[in-house]
Order: C-alpha cells, then structure tokens, then sequence
C-alpha cells in the first residue's frame, strides 16, 4: 500500500522546518551577530578576540565641576577605566565568550544590563602578527565604554586594538554637569592616545608591546563622543563656543578653541581617520572657518530625524563644512539619535533586564531593527577604516549611488552583474533600503 501525503502535509513540514530554524538561530544569536540579511563586510574577520579591563589616570588636570572665582583653578587626578579589545589567542578547551556588566542605568547603579559577548577575558595576545592600528571609542552623554561592543569585538577580530573609554562623570552611573564633558572628551581621547601608544611599545612590561600601531590611529564617537573625536582630529572649537553662559565657566574651553597655540600644537598626526555617529553641537561649537581645520577622512552617520544632534542643522553641517576632509555621510531614513548603540532586548532575551518603553528609547530606534543598524554600520566602518588605516582595497563599497532605494540589481543569466547594476555593493539582493549615502572630497565635488 503506497500512502499518499496530501499538499497540506509538505505546507506544515515547510513551515515547522523555518520555524526550528529560526528558533535554533535565536538561541545562538548574540549581540552583534550578522542577521541574514546583513551585508558582506558585518561578518568577523580571521582573528580570535580577547578582551581586558584597564584603568589608567591623567594627573593634574582641571577639576572645571569645582571652579569659581574664588578657586579659578582646581586640580584632581582623573581615572579613566578602558575596555580593550584585541586579536587573541583562545587556549584548547576554552570558548571565545564573555560576559559584559554594562551599567546604563544610573537610577539602578547595582542593576547592570547583564549579556554575553565573543570574546574570552584575559586571552592571551596572537603575536604571530603585529603593528594592529589602533581605534579609540568614545560614547555618549551619558553612556559606557561596553554600549557599542556590536562594533569594538567586530573590529579587533579584523586586526585592530580598539580601546573604548568609560568618560569620568559623563557614564550613566557617575553623570555630572556637562561642563565636565565639554571639556574633557577631547582631552580623554587624546591621553588615552597617548598611553595606549606607551603601552604597545616593544619594550613595555603591558600585555600590547610590540602589537599597537599608534600611528596609525582612528576615533570613533557616538554624540558626545563624536564631538570629541572631530576636536581631537583638528576641528577647533569656535569663540562662540567658549564663551557660551551655559558652556565650560571661566573660558576654560579656550585649550581647545581654534586658532589658539595650545590648540594647534595638540593635534596629533597619528589620527589618520574619524568615523563618527550622530555628533553632537555642530552649530554650537563650530562653523565654517573652524571645521577647515579637519584634514583626516571623516565617516558621518545620521538619522535623517535625529532629535538630538540635528540632521539640517546639526551632523549634515559637520559634513558640508569639512571641506578639507575626503568625507562620507550614511543617512538612516526615519531614524532618530539611537543609531550607534548596542541592539539591547527589551524582553531579556539577549540581556538580563526587561526594559520599559522609555529604558528601551535610550537605544533603540521606532522605525528600525537596531540588530540590522548594528550590522550595517559594522560593515561600513569596516570599508572605511580598512580603506585609511590599512590600505585595504574597500573603495568599491564606498562608491554607491546616493539613494538606496533607486538601486537595480541586474544579473546576466551566469550571474554576472550588468553595466546597468546599481544596487549598493555587499548589501543582498533586495536589503538596501531606506539609506542614502554621500561622499564628497576636499575640491568639494559633490560624488
């Protein structure tokens, strides 16, 4: 007797076979993992990663939260704790996983956001290669050295040492008056340049001798940290900025004004390139004449609804004033401040806490996948950084046509792409969409 399965029978079969699948992928799926969907240059690299925790700390420096007229000049020793991330060697028998506490919520300091990362604590550094550029990762107001680990883990398993910084009293859990964060962002980035390159020399006693390549260095800042990247890369403030009622008291903000001596001697020529999202204070803290001063490549990423930062008037004019700088600006349709950070759950799948909505807006963006904007800018911080800081060939993924949505994608019968494919390079058939993307040189034509 031959049974007879009716088409019904393959529909349910079909059906339970996507949904196991789909179930088995979100078991294994963490942060900053490819989706299927993601484009070609999110996938890791060829490293293993480790990851340490460092503490290091700039002496002497001004304490701008205790300034008056009576104390115009008091000092303190300001810590910084340090993540680092790096390619690593994983011994038999041990998993490239870890477990990250990020406390992002200042309410609940003894309530860390609890998840698991790839990459194995304290692993030992691959030194069958060395000279690993280096990436510094600067966040927001207030944020964490950990909120954009999607991107750090992503980088060092491509051969960089990527050092993100938890800002003192500018982190969620150690908040204080912005003043602090005006002033020390740049300064911050610029000392841990200074001491990470210390600690990769061949003969210092730190686990990175010999492995950081320091002169050839790339900031990457999210809000705040990207106003601090863009004045660290040579972008001096403006004199409206320093003299702003509400900004840094008593013109401390004059070190890093433009034009000014201690300014310009600062600028360090190890920063070869910036990629910044959602950057803070343009027409606040720049103009026109002031943004001249940034000669490094620069990557912008934006929401073209950002309430925040601005989108007009806010990261676009950081991208139409550095006519100095071979620039690019990726633009996210429909999409507010949340670009850069961590794609958090808020049902405790992926983390440990279960978020309210207005928990889960401090990361999330309304009308878009943040795991799919995790992905996506992995891969053009990829191209870019791989494009200025190795002299890898990425170009191709950088020359797209400006609106995604307009893209074709055609395909001779051998799966050979037409002259007339248009569809943006490394995205899959059908997943460019809702993007726009620009890319101007310092002759200031417009490509």
């Amino acid at each position: 007797m031959t049974l007879k399965l009716k088409p019904i029978f393959y529909r349910v079969v079909f059906l339970l076979t996507i949904f196991f699948s789909v179930e088995i992928y979100a078991s294994n799926y963490l942060i900053g993992d490819p989706l299927p969907d993601a484009p070609d240059l999110a996938y890791r690299g060829n490293y293993r990663v480790g990851v340490r925790t460092l503490e290091i700390v700039h002496e002497n420096q001004l304490d701008i939260l205790n300034y008056s007229k009576d104390n115009p000049d008091p000092r303190y020793d300001r810590k910084l704790k340090l993540e680092v991330w790096y390619p690593a060697e994983i011994p038999e028998r041990r998993k490239e996983l870890t477990t990250y506490l990020d406390y992002q919520f200042g309410d609940y300091p003894e309530e860390p956001i609890v998840y698991q990362g790839r990459a194995l604590r304290n692993a030992p550094v691959h030194k069958e290669d060395s000279g690993y550029p280096l990436v510094i990762v600067s966040h927001g107001y207030p944020g964490t050295r950990l909120m954009m680990s999607y991107l750090t883990e992503n980088l060092a398993s491509k051969g960089y040492i990527v050092v993100a910084i938890d800002h003192t009293e500018s982190t969620s859990i150690d908040q204080k008056a912005f003043s602090s964060t005006l002033l020390n962002r740049p300064l911050d980035i610029l000392f841990t340049l200074d001491k990470i390159a210390e600690m990769g020399r061949e003969n210092s006693d730190s686990f990175l001798a010999g492995m950081v390549d320091a002169d050839h260095t790339a900031l990457i800042g999210y809000s705040m940290g990207g106003y601090g990247s863009i004045n660290a890369a040579g972008a001096g403030f403006s004199e409206n900025a320093v003299n702003l009622p509400w900004g840094v008291p008593g013109g401390h903000l004059k070190i890093r004004q433009s034009g000014q001596e201690i300014f310009e001697k600062s600028i360090d020529n190890r920063i070869k390139a910036i990629f910044v999202m959602a950057p803070w204070g343009a027409s606040q803290f720049w103009d026109k004449e002031t943004m001249k001063g940034l000669k490094v490549p620069s990557f912008y990423v934006v929401g073209d609804e950002d309430d925040v930062a601005g989108y007009e008037n806010g990261v676009k004019l950081f991208y139409d004033w550095a006519v100095n700088s071979e620039r690019y600006m990726l633009v996210f349709r429909n999409a507010r401040h949340n670009i850069a950070p961590n794609a958090y759950d808020s049902s405790g799948a992926l983390n440990s806490v279960e978020m309210t909505a207005s928990e889960l807006m401090r990361f999330n963006e309304p009308s878009w996948d943040n795991r799919h904007i995790n992905n996506i800018i992995q891969h053009f911080a990829t191209a870019f950084l791989g494009i200025y800081l190795k002299g890898e060939n990425y170009q191709d993924y950088l020359d797209l046509i400006p609106i995604s949505n307009e893209g074709k994608w055609s395909q001779d019968k051998n799966g050979n792409f037409k002259d007339d494919h248009t569809h943006w390079k490394g995205f899959p058939e059908r997943t460019a969409i809702g993007l726009e993307f620009y890319h101007s040189s310092p002759n200031n034509v417009i490509k």
